[in-house]
């Protein structure tokens, strides 16, 4: 087997089990020491859909623009907040750093009886404009838009840059959003 066929057939492995061990893929494929090495590397740095989890275990980490180009498929990666994803960038190989978060949530009041009310084209429009203007305000304020969730705006502030008032932050944005709309 050459050394693309055995990549391509050991991602499409790691990404239907989501973590394998060395020994696994050594055993499954047949490696030495070397080429196991080589295999890791090439999913860790050259194709970057793994992360070293540490102690010889791998785990999926999505694959890249050029990797699922290359590989002629269209490769699925766990779900990430929008808004955070092009700052996190790959899997983190280190420890998990503990933090102080805090969590908004803001709600459209009456978005039901206002779904009664406008037709669907114009409910999507109201609620774009809302989530455009609520986005706005908390990114003034330094926070991130995680999700939207229907009517709803679920916003974090401490992550990814923590400041020592985040949840200042996050009250002045709540109020700070009442005028935008």
């Amino acid at each position: 087997m050459d050394f693309d066929r055995l990549i391509e057939q050991a991602s499409a492995l790691l990404q239907k089990r989501g973590r394998l061990t060395s020994s696994a893929l050594r055993r499954q494929f047949d490696l030495d020491e070397a080429l196991l090495n080589d295999l890791r590397d090439e999913l860790i740095q050259g194709r970057r859909v793994a992360a070293d989890e540490g102690g010889g275990v791998l785990v999926w980490a999505g694959a890249s623009a050029s990797a699922s180009a290359s590989a002629g498929a269209r490769a699925t990666t766990p779900p990430q907040p929008a808004a955070a994803a092009k700052e996190l960038g790959p899997l983190p190989t280190q420890a998990a750093e503990r933090r102080q978060l805090t969590v908004m949530f803001c709600d459209l009041v009456g978005s039901t009886a206002l779904s009664a009310r406008l037709d669907p084209e114009d409910l999507r429009d109201v609620l774009a404009a809302y989530h455009l203007a609520c986005q706005t305000v908390i990114e003034l304020f330094e926070g991130i838009v995680c999700q939207h969730l229907g009517d709803g705006v679920l916003a974090y502030f401490g992550y990814p840059k923590a400041h020592e008032d985040d949840a200042r932050r996050a009250v002045k944005s709540a109020l700070a959003i009442l005028p935008a709309l």
